[in-house]
């Protein structure tokens, strides 16, 4: 093949695949359900709703209209690992969004773009190891408005503290941390034994790095919930994720995995998120997603 008829083809492929990403799959929104035997034997199964990465800027309707619908899901319990903002005017367009589901009990952490508004960055920083300056802070946002908003409507902000919350007859214990990819996180805050009289212990975090899953592994939290990743964002077909824009692994960029640190493991969901900065509108292989968790009993030993 004639070499500039081959730079056309791959060009046009490109454009392709630009255009599907940007244009349809970035609001092929996706709910993604799992089951998780993670309840004393005996115990009701329980429902959680896990949200992540809204990133909402104001004037997404279409994406406002499929969060509010998650609310005829009924799900016993709302976890948000944050980034639910992408604009500092969209405060209230997630609030919005979110109202059907803040009648709902729920525990939220805030991630980097709750706190400062997103950049212009060169795509190709993504693809470098964790470390080599990757975090550029824009403008302060107004998360204060956002963390009164979801307390007011009784949601437990899990921001570097432990505390109990009551769903369907069952006590659940959560610890949660500040953004560890901003280094928020203070471990020393919450780092103790998980209550042991708790029915489950559940961790909380933004960004799913290892320091803080092996210290919620290692302090007896049996499940974790995390977003940060995109799940990619940009995956290749067989093989997935490039990165994770953290220090977990690639196979576990998006999905229910399982973290083992000594002899204690535990289950960890990574959501792979609703939105994408404005910056980076895209998305491939990849799709938008909310997750239904349904917790069931643990197996009985033999």
């Amino acid at each position: 093949m004639h070499l500039r008829t081959l730079s056309g083809v791959v060009a046009g492929l490109g454009a392709a695949g630009l255009a599907y990403s940007a244009g349809y799959e970035v609001r092929a929104f996706t709910l993604r359900r799992v089951d998780v035997p993670v309840l004393p034997p005996g115990s009701r199964p329980l429902t959680v709703l896990h949200i992540s990465d809204l990133h909402m800027t104001p004037r997404q309707g279409k994406k406002e209209r499929w969060i509010r619908a998650l609310a005829g899901l009924q799900p016993d319990l709302v976890v948000n690992t944050g980034d639910s903002l992408g604009h500092p005017d969209a405060v209230q367009t997630v609030v919005e969004a979110l109202e059907p589901l803040l009648d709902r009990p729920g525990v939220f952490v805030f991630g980097s773009n709750d706190y400062f508004a997103p950049i212009v960055k060169n795509p190709v920083r993504y693809l470098l190891p964790e470390g080599q300056d990757k975090t550029r802070l824009g403008t302060p946002m107004p998360w204060r408005d956002l963390r009164d908003e979801f307390g007011e409507r009784g949601w437990t902000d899990l921001t570097n503290r432990r505390d109990q919350v009551k769903v369907g007859g069952l006590t659940l214990a959560f610890a949660g941390v500040d953004d560890p990819h901003l280094g928020y996180d203070d471990l020393d805050a919450i780092q103790r034994e998980a209550d042991p009289d708790a029915d489950l212990r559940i961790g909380v975090a933004h960004a799913p790095y290892l320091r803080v899953l092996d210290a919620f592994t290692r302090d007896g939290y049996e499940l974790t919930f995390a977003g940060h990743t995109h799940g990619g964002q940009l995956r290749l077909p067989v093989v997935g994720a490039l990165v994770t824009n953290c220090d977990l692994d690639t196979g576990r960029a998006r999905g229910l995995h399982s973290h083992r640190v000594g002899d204690r493991s535990a289950w960890l969901h990574v959501s792979a998120g609703l939105g994408t900065s404005m910056f980076a509108p895209v998305r491939f292989c990849c799709r938008p997603e909310a997750t239904l968790l349904t917790l069931l009993p643990r197996l009985r030993p033999h």
